[in-house]
């Protein structure tokens, strides 16, 4: 039986709105081999036929990681299910499926719900993954925790791997959503394009499995901040990381956000997170493939610096 839209959560009790949770994301399910078992038991059973499992877990809370007043439900899905498919990215794989956690107000409305879930699985149709079930309960605020399983047809491309000599790359938009939220951090709502970069991110989905292939030595998603991603490369690496700002060319709408704000746009660069760009390195220059940006290189030693010299601007995202 459909729910009244305009009920909140409370009123529709939980199994009621899982049965409209569970029809959201049904379609892509019955089209999904690898599902033995959704929806519905105590646990969902998946196929796997050949190469490597990858699994990773992630939060988002409202408030710290999203506004109602900012973002609709159906953008809050859409970015709650790309940080996700964006790790799995990272490392080289394919997100699979999806499991989501939804703790939420009494008083929330179920519309919000089902635009969320609306949003999550549209986002995770532009890589052909599935929900296979999840949970819900009552909290003061929304809480989103998502875990996703995807896999990997060659060796998983770890943080671990850069060695002297490699070079630095990225690919994906890097900046955009940090200008966004800049933009509405000061309450306003323009250069739309920024905004809808923060509300919706573009992660290039494709790149993580093709850096793999090309020989990446080691891979990150830039959710946090691309400093800060390199600096979590270079210590699991034990290297020194160098980026060069030369390397970038700022986009107009970056330029106009930093006149208005009193800004150097290449903050939103250098520190901006929630585009989820992949920075990686690989061997040489030759072995970097099409699309992707050389931004710098490792070497010996320990840290990151940028253009050759220690950086005293902000870095990125911290969760605590």
């Amino acid at each position: 039986m459909a729910l009244d839209p305009d009920a909140t959560l409370g009123e529709a009790g939980e199994f009621g709105l899982i049965s409209q949770l569970v029809a959201q994301f049904g379609e892509a399910l019955a089209d999904d081999e690898h599902v033995l078992v959704g929806p519905g038991d105590d646990a969902a059973v998946l196929r796997i036929r050949h190469g490597h499992v990858v699994v990773s877990t992630d939060m988002v809370v409202e408030g710290r990681h999203f506004r109602r007043d900012w973002a609709s439900a159906e953008d809050v899905g859409h970015r709650a299910a790309a940080q996700n498919l964006s790790d799995i990215n990272a490392m080289g794989g394919t997100a699979r499926h999806l499991t989501i956690g939804l703790a939420a107000p009494a008083d929330l409305p179920v519309q919000w719900a089902l635009d969320f879930a609306r949003g999550f699985a549209a986002e995770c149709a532009t890589v052909g993954a599935t929900v296979v079930g999840g949970d819900t309960t009552r909290a003061d605020e929304i809480v989103i925790a998502v875990t996703v399983l995807g896999q990997c047809t060659v060796s998983p491309v770890l943080r671990s791997g850069a060695r002297p000599g490699d070079v630095l790359a990225l690919t994906g938009r890097q900046g955009w959503a940090a200008g966004g939220l800049a933009v509405l951090g000061r309450g306003f709502r323009s250069p739309r394009v920024l905004v809808e970069a923060y509300r919706r991110p573009e992660p290039p989905y494709a790149a993580g499995k093709e850096a793999a292939e090309a020989g990446a030595t080691s891979l990150i998603d830039v959710s946090d901040g691309l400093l800060a991603e390199a600096a979590h490369l270079a210590e699991a690496s034990g290297v020194a990381i160098d980026v060069r700002t030369g390397a970038f060319e700022v986009p107009e709408p970056l330029v106009a956000v930093g006149a208005a704000l009193g800004a150097d746009p290449m903050q939103f660069i250098l520190a901006g997170g929630d585009d989820h760009a992949l920075l990686a390195t690989f061997p040489d220059t030759g072995s970097v493939p099409a699309g992707w940006q050389v931004v710098g290189d490792v070497r010996e030693g320990e840290g990151v610096t940028v253009d050759g010299g220690a950086y005293d601007g902000p870095t990125g995202w911290t969760h605590f």
